[in-house]
């Protein structure tokens, strides 16, 4: 089994990434944010191209520092520890995909431009919601120098912003992935969703027919690949989340009295709260497990380590974030607390990609001996 380790390398980026986000996204900052356009202000954005944060997983030859997708994630924790909205996640997982199935040309012209500034997305999940990648109703047809595209996605995220999105699509019966540029969008083709976690800032992508040149093809397909850095930055989102509500619901128990005496001593509040914070760190223990797995490449023990921890951080966020609104009663409007924004952010990723059901039920063939009758 692996050991889980912490390089050098993510224990600096920690700590930009802890101060950055505390600096730029306050609970009131993420509030108001909510009424604005774009997920994160163009200068804070800057900002995090400026600390080369898009080129981590970039190689260097392509203008990045060529690091660990591992190393990607204490900064995502961090942003789901204040809750941080921007592209920085579907951008990385995009730059994932060409990493691992661009060709060399759309390599060159893409993960330079990534590392430069540029923001992009995936479009992965059908109307239908089915969490196997693969399974896809969009599709596409080569024909000559030209692919057709008919699909039509939902949770495209920040897709207002991506300059490039990768789509999924049957391609000739075989699923495949295309590459679609901001300007290649016809009018109306992206639409905002109303989802649960107004941070998010999600689209349905519609597309009818669109002609795009062939070489807009992605060589690969690495689905596998693809779905195992969104689990991965998804458990990290989670992890972080954790950290914060808990902080949310200690601050409240300290500061809030009943009978003359802070609810916090309370027996029904302290039991949950320290369940929360032994989930958390169970969380945290099944991320950088996972982390480590794909910085050492134990390429028999990543799938199960990742499903292990999604399935973990999505019953454990979920409830931390329930628990959270429970204690706040006294605020009498559940809007006006800030844990509700927790709970939002949990159930927004505890099914994306997937529930602790799902993933529990493909781990049983990964952990459990095959030959036993």
């Amino acid at each position: 089994m692996t050991t889980i380790d912490f390089s050098e390398e993510q224990t600096m980026l920690m700590e930009t990434a802890v101060d950055f986000c505390r600096k730029h996204s306050p609970l009131d900052r993420v509030r108001a944010q909510i009424e604005q356009q774009a997920s994160v202000d163009p200068g804070v954005w800057q900002e995090m191209v400026d600390l080369g944060w898009l080129g981590i997983t970039i190689p260097e030859n392509y203008g990045g520092l060529g690091l660990s997708l591992a190393d990607v994630v204490p900064i995502v924790e961090s942003m789901g520890r204040h809750l941080m909205g921007s592209a920085f996640v579907p951008t990385t997982v995009a730059t994932q995909a060409l990493i691992t199935s661009g060709s060399e040309a759309q390599k060159e012209q893409w993960l330079p431009a990534i590392a430069a500034g540029a923001s992009a997305s995936v479009a992965l999940t059908e109307e239908d919601g089915n969490w196997n990648l693969t399974e896809l109703g969009s599709h596409a047809e080569i024909q000559g120098n030209e692919v057709r595209l008919t699909a039509k996605k939902n949770f495209v995220l920040d897709a207002n912003q991506a300059s490039v999105i990768i789509v999924s699509a049957n391609i000739d019966g075989q699923p495949g992935l295309v590459l679609v540029t901001a300007d290649q969008l016809p009018e109306g083709a992206l639409v905002r969703e109303t989802v649960i976690d107004e941070t998010r800032r999600s689209y349905t992508l519609a597309l009818d027919g669109l002609a795009l040149p062939a070489d807009q093809v992605l060589k690969g397909a690495d689905f596998a690949g693809i779905e195992q850095a969104a689990l991965l930055l998804l458990t990290a989102e989670m992890s972080g989340g954790l950290s914060g509500v808990l902080h949310v619901i200690i601050d409240y128990l300290t500061t809030r009295k009943q009978f003359d005496q802070y609810i916090g001593s309370y027996q029904s509040l302290k039991h949950p709260t320290v369940q929360i914070l032994l989930s958390m760190e169970a969380c945290r223990s099944h991320l950088y497990r996972a982390a480590t797995c794909i910085a050492q490449n134990s390429a028999g023990e990543i799938e199960a380590a990742l499903r292990m921890a999604k399935a973990q951080g999505s019953e454990a966020f979920a409830f931390a974030g329930d628990r959270a609104v429970q204690f706040h009663g006294g605020f009498g409007f559940t809007y006006e607390c800030d844990a509700q924004l927790f709970l939002r952010r949990a159930l927004w990723c505890q099914y994306q990609f997937g529930d602790a059901a799902y993933h529990r039920n493909l781990l049983a063939p990964l952990l459990l001996d095959e030959t036993v009758a």
